[in-house]
């Protein structure tokens, strides 16, 4: 007999542990149950664990906005941010609803029971490298995808020629291990992201000698790994209160610098570029290393904490070189200048390869459906896929800010429903010739690898994404649910669902 539960949470990390807070707190009448492929919560901040990992968002908005963040730390490590989702699963049993190792093949919904049936591949370990798959399927009205937008399984490495020719170790930063040696060894980073501008000033404690290896410059900008005000805030104000007023400043500066990005790009740059110039020794060339050819926020900017970055090459602990890649050699790697960078160890910190819904594939009223040919609700939602929404961060701001916005809508929605006696919700395009755009319009290399692989987006709300967070909080806190572009539908059979077992909410 399938197990049946009222919402079924897909993933164990960030997002899915808030999902099911504001589950708990919001409707309490609903069960659910957590579905996690890996052995342990945490996603993200439990699967990376290369040197240094850490966020890059302050933690007063990643953090989520029911549970204060009290570490002093604002750019916090992995493992700290680790520790807090972990602490907010165990304050509200919620660790208790989460089966692991269940990995999501399809879901397919029908109108008819008003339902999703969830195919998964339940995997038991036998102990040291044996296991069994196991096919199991779950019922549930509501189906909260909290999947994140990469693909778990590994990272995006280019193919480098002469890899093979290359006597030392080459790793992804995704698939790091505590096996890898970088002690005294001379490392080269491929990339310019926030992984490499993270792992860069790590390895150059206690390697003896890391180069940034990039293609492009990365707009880079300084902040303290300590947050003042919020500190002397909490020494004087109820923990709660500091947190609420952290958070909101944080929110207001990052959408007003964001603005201004997009206002006065040419003003931005400059002072972005001035302040890295700022911190390094004088006569460096920042132009050639800092100083990329696109505009502010058409690619995210990375934050170094305290300027680490910075200290370790003015230290001469690392250096940055500007180039493109040739070939791997038996020593390093030769660039196109004709320059070869000797190494011990080769880090492609090259990016991540993007997956919609963790590859799960979707059937409704036995159709196939293309999530790329589909039209974004809402930020969270797909037109013509009923009772399914997706927590998806902002790629300008906080993860969790919008992903906190999108678990409170899916609670309102479902009350609604409730109330109004009503089954199924589907987002309907009403205007089926209206302009697309793409879902993101970041031109980061990352992105744009995968961008066809995710639904579209319109011109028009509810069908526009904004990336901004008072907009959301007005269209997802305050909005109309019944907005002309959800259609309702009561149930088609009176048959009541048989009583199974399910994850109790409270």
């Amino acid at each position: 007999m399938h197990e049946h539960v009222d919402v079924l949470i897909i993933g164990a990390g960030l997002s899915g542990i808030g999902a099911a807070h504001h589950l708990r707190s919001r409707c309490p009448n609903k069960s659910f149950a957590i579905l996690e492929g890996r052995p342990r919560m945490g996603g993200t901040w439990d699967l990376f664990r290369y040197p240094g990992i850490r966020s890059d968002s302050d933690m007063y908005t990643l953090g989520y906005s029911f549970k204060p963040w009290s570490n002093a730390k604002s750019i916090a490590d992995g493992p700290s941010i680790l520790d807090y989702i972990q602490e907010t699963a165990r304050e509200d049993g919620t660790d208790q609803c989460i089966r692991y190792g269940h990995w999501v093949k399809r879901a397919s919904w029908s109108s008819d029971d008003a339902q999703w049936t969830v195919e998964v591949e339940v995997v038991h370990d036998e102990g040291g490298a044996a296991e069994r798959r196991e096919p199991r399927a779950f019922h549930c009205n509501f189906l909260h995808m909290c999947t994140g937008y990469y693909n778990y399984e590994g990272g995006y490495t280019p193919e480098f020629e002469g890899r093979e020719d290359f006597e030392g170790r080459v790793v992804h930063p995704q698939n790091w291990t505590e096996d890898i040696d970088y002690r005294d060894k001379k490392v080269v980073v491929i990339g310019s992201g926030a992984t490499a501008v993270t792992l860069v000033p790590e390895l150059a404690r206690e390697a003896s000698q890391v180069t940034m290896l990039q293609r492009s410059p990365t707009y880079m900008v300084s902040a303290p790994g300590q947050d003042v005000i919020a500190n002397g805030l909490r020494r004087v104000l109820p923990v709660r209160v500091a947190y609420g007023i952290t958070r909101w400043k944080n929110v207001l500066l990052g959408m007003f610098f964001f603005w201004l990005a997009r206002k006065k790009p040419h003003w931005v740059r400059h002072r972005l570029v001035g302040g890295v110039r700022e911190l390094l020794t004088p006569g460096y060339d920042v132009e050639k290393h800092f100083a990329p050819s696109y505009n502010p926020w058409d690619q995210r900017i990375c934050l170094v904490p305290d300027a680490d970055l910075f200290e370790a090459i003015n230290a001469g602990r690392a250096d940055v070189v500007t180039d493109t890649i040739d070939r791997f050699t038996k020593s390093g790697v030769r660039l196109d200048s004709g320059q070869e960078l000797e190494a011990d160890l080769i880090v492609t910190a090259t990016g991540l390869q993007l997956k919609m819904l963790a590859g799960m594939a979707i059937e409704v009223d036995g159709r196939e459906i293309t999530l790329s040919e589909t039209m974004a609700y809402k930020g969270m939602m797909f037109s013509g896929v009923p009772n399914l929404a997706w927590s998806m961060g902002y790629t300008n701001a906080s993860w969790t800010l919008k992903c906190d916005l999108t678990c409170a809508y899916v609670c309102r929605l479902l009350a609604h429903m409730d109330d109004k006696g009503y089954s199924q919700c589907m987002p309907t395009l009403q205007d089926p010739d209206m302009p697309t755009l793409p879902w993101i319009d970041f031109s980061s290399g990352y992105v744009q690898r995968s961008l066809h692989l995710f639904p579209k987006q319109g011109q028009e709300k509810p069908w526009r994404l904004y990336q901004n967070y008072a907009l959301d909080i007005l269209a997802l806190r305050f909005g109309r649910v019944d907005d002309g572009s959800m259609v309702f539908s009561p149930p088609r059979q009176s048959a009541a669902q048989p009583s199974l077992t399910a994850v109790e909410a409270s």
